[in-house]
């Protein structure tokens, strides 16, 4: 849907008066000053636009307005909701699975974060430094030390530094294992990180807001392995709102361990009087959560079931093609390229200093912008860069293009995107 669609629509089944009508047609005549997120143009924040079913099924089910909070505020969406987790956990390798929809990925690593401080006490928090924020701002909040793992040369965690602090650990941590980081698009190496479970007592945080879902895909040997190792984390974090093909916001926790719902006891008898079993409120850390986008994911899942060889799998397959493709185009055209490991590829200019490049990298951003094609930009660290150029800045700016849609694989668009 584009925004001259909005305008369009007439509502005609809702009881909307003469100035319900016209307050709706200046919202979308507002709602234009936005970036067209649908298009195949946009190619620059993790924004995927959400699947016209899904669309659909949230809202004919925020007329019922449902709370997953508690039965009795969403009968139909928490039964929906028990569906999609067991899904999800299902992909994961989780058998059984306890979990929750969230509002995203922020939540879902914050009660991630908590639920490992309530199984260990005193627990630290270790991250590597290319992992989300969120991780070490939900670390303070929670009151726990946190403390961060230095990247290797293609930006994935260093499992001999996360070692070294492994040995040095009193009490076992919590280890923050991204699969899909936001700058790089790059895969921590979870099967290494497992392996030093042989050694090491510790906790296993798998960040994969962004990535979860490739899980599905087909994907070279050397990343694979690590999204095969994700049955023995502990916890895991999805965004269905992101690949998922959801309306925001739509995140997910899953718990390997259903003992540790017994984490989120609590007493409201007010809340929960109509039955004596474990609700989805009980097991949760947000209380209202709204029944629509269980409902919206549920429709998605029946119409694209989570399967390897599926028509979602094959979706995603077509973004990991958008950005090996991109990549391979860039460098036939003259600019420099990181071999992308999902559906990120970044790219640059060529140039002699960090600070020349950055201006051409900036100026590009713009004259794309201007043609319509609407990328973004990164700051990357010396030891992420492995070409070889006079470091007269701190950071060097990139340009960073996020293909998440089937549609971006489309060498016609790369050819617009590089010119």
């Amino acid at each position: 849907m584009n925004w001259n669609h909005l305008k369009a629509l007439q509502f005609s089944d809702l009881p909307l008066d003469k100035e319900d009508r016209a307050i709706l047609e200046e919202l979308a005549v507002r709602l234009k000053d936005n970036y067209p997120y649908y298009a195949q143009e946009y190619a620059g924040q993790m924004i995927k636009p959400p699947h016209a079913l899904a669309q659909a099924a949230h809202w004919m089910t925020s007329f019922v307005n449902p709370n997953n909070h508690a039965l009795d505020g969403g009968r139909a969406t928490s039964a929906l909701e028990l569906e999609v987790i067991e899904q999800l956990g299902t992909m994961v390798g989780y058998t059984p699975c306890l979990g929750h929809l969230t509002s995203g990925g922020t939540m879902a690593n914050l009660e991630a974060l908590w639920v490992g401080r309530q199984s260990i006490p005193k627990t630290t928090v270790l991250a590597s430094s290319a992992s989300h924020y969120t991780h070490s701002r939900m670390s303070e909040v929670l009151g726990m030390p946190f403390k961060e793992i230095p990247t290797d040369a293609e930006g994935r965690m260093d499992v001999e530094a996360l070692e070294q602090l492994l040995a040095a650990s009193e009490v076992p941590p919590i280890v923050v294992v991204t699969l899909g980081t936001t700058g790089l698009g790059k895969v921590d190496p979870l099967a290494d990180v497992v392996a030093l479970k042989e050694k090491y007592s510790f906790r296993i945080h798998v960040d994969a807001a962004y990535g979860g879902y490739f899980k599905l895909s087909q994907l070279p040997e050397e990343t694979q392995q690590h999204f095969e190792a994700m049955p023995h984390a502990d916890s895991i974090v999805i965004d269905p709102h992101k690949h998922g093909l959801q309306p925001y916001g739509c995140g997910s926790i899953l718990l390997k361990n259903p003992a540790e719902g017994r984490f989120y006891k609590h007493d409201s008898p007010y809340t929960y009087f109509t039955s004596g079993e474990l609700h989805l409120g009980e097991i949760t850390l947000e209380c209202s959560r709204p029944g629509t986008a269980a409902a919206a994911l549920w429709a998605t899942m029946k119409k694209f079931p989570l399967e390897k060889d599926g028509r979602f799998a094959k979706r995603l397959q077509e973004s990991l093609l958008a950005a090996k493709g991109l990549h391979k185009r860039a460098l036939e055209q003259g600019f420099w390229s990181l071999d992308p490991e999902l559906d990120i590829c970044i790219f640059s200019s060529k140039g002699t200093s960090s600070t020349e490049i950055s201006i051409q990298n900036r100026a590009f951003f713009e004259r794309k912008a201007n043609e319509g094609i609407h990328l973004a930009l990164l700051k990357v660290q010396r030891e992420q860069w492995p070409w070889d150029l006079q470091w007269d800045s701190e950071e060097l700016v990139v340009v960073r293009s996020v293909l998440m849609k089937p549609e971006h694989n489309d060498p016609a668009f790369w050819a617009r995107l590089l010119d």
